[in-house]
């Protein structure tokens, strides 16, 4: 009786998820923060969605057209990425913009780096950093909630033009002047992704009840933050209010869950991941705090995907019976 050895590379277990189905799952959780954003916006929210997901499935299927490489648009990542991205954005950005970020985040941060898995920062992410450098009057315009519920009011080319001051606002974490309960149900302006904490809660939860994600970053990242906002409180003597102001507005959610998670541009270790958590929550209270603009959570992830390799490197496991190098070093001098 004869045995066959079979040998064969690493990862030796294999889950059956495809990249597919991952990004279907978050696609699904994000179902909440949609319905919340349609509700609150009207239907230009929705419209602004569904236009995003199409201008970024239509970009990287010019992209690999062009480049001649295998159409992966059935993936899901580009659909993804054009709803995250326009969960970051305003209700009343034009859509010319968005399809600019859309375009930039697909091309340049993704398929230009070679697509999927290769791209060094988050493209939602770095979209929507773009569209603020470059059109910050229009990303800065914020409706208030249910103040216009029908696709009239919002034109394609231009909107800022036809706002009046009875519409438009600073965001919570700017004026601090929207109640908790507010901040939590979503009935308050912004982007589209950051109204409502609770929808956003809710796809969390789904996330990590279907394991899609780990707690270690989201944890991390909302738990350093909390604890900074309170040692800053404490020492200044602020308002203890501001703890929960801090969590509950702003995109702080949003980015916790959905975009600090990334499989590509984050940690692979649980020990990288409560890493790259905690410097996020350290870059985003720093922004917030010391600098020009209220909202850090964009940046932060942006600048910890930079740093993403470093803490892999940093955190690497050994495989089992390995030699530490130092050990080696000498074995070998």
């Amino acid at each position: 009786m004869s045995s066959k050895f079979t040998l064969s590379p690493s990862p030796h277990i294999r889950g059956g998820r495809t990249t597919q189905s991952i990004m279907l799952l978050v696609i699904v959780a994000l179902v909440p923060a949609i319905v919340a954003g349609t509700i609150v916006f009207g239907l230009r929210a929705l419209l602004l969605v569904l236009f995003c997901g199409l201008i970024s499935v239509l970009t990287e299927l010019v992209c690999q057209k062009l480049m001649k490489k295998n159409v992966t648009i059935s993936d899901g990542s580009a659909l993804l990425t054009g709803v995250l991205l326009a969960l970051n954005l305003p209700a009343t950005l034009p859509l010319w913009e968005a399809a600019v970020g859309c375009i930039f985040a697909v091309a340049v941060v993704k398929q230009l780096f070679g697509g999927l898995g290769c791209n060094f920062a988050n493209p939602a992410i770095t979209g929507r950093i773009f569209l603020l450098l470059s059109f910050a009057s229009d990303m800065t315009t914020w409706v208030k909630p249910f103040a216009y519920r029908d696709l009239s009011y919002f034109g394609v080319f231009s909107t800022t033009g036809d706002l009046v001051d009875g519409v438009t606002g600073a965001t919570p974490l700017v004026t601090r002047d929207a109640g908790l309960l507010e901040l939590f149900l979503g009935n308050i302006g912004g982007s589209l992704g950051e109204t409502s904490a609770l929808a956003l809660l809710i796809g969390g939860a789904f996330l990590l009840v279907m394991r899609v994600i780990s707690w270690h970053t989201p944890v991390a990242y909302l738990g350093g933050l909390a604890v900074l906002e309170l040692i800053y409180v404490l020492l200044t003597g602020g308002e203890l209010i501001a703890v929960p102001y801090a969590l509950l507005s702003g995109g702080v959610i949003l980015g916790a869950f959905f975009m600090a998670t990334d499989y590509v541009t984050t940690p692979i270790t649980g020990r990288g991941k409560l890493i790259f958590g905690v410097g996020c929550a350290v870059l985003t209270f720093v922004i917030r705090e010391f600098a020009s603009m209220p909202e850090g959570c964009s940046f932060s992830i942006l600048l910890m995907n930079l740093l993403t390799p470093y803490i892999d490197r940093f955190t690497a496991t050994q495989p089992f019976g390995a030699k530490p190098k130092e050990r080696q070093a000498k074995q070998h001098g």
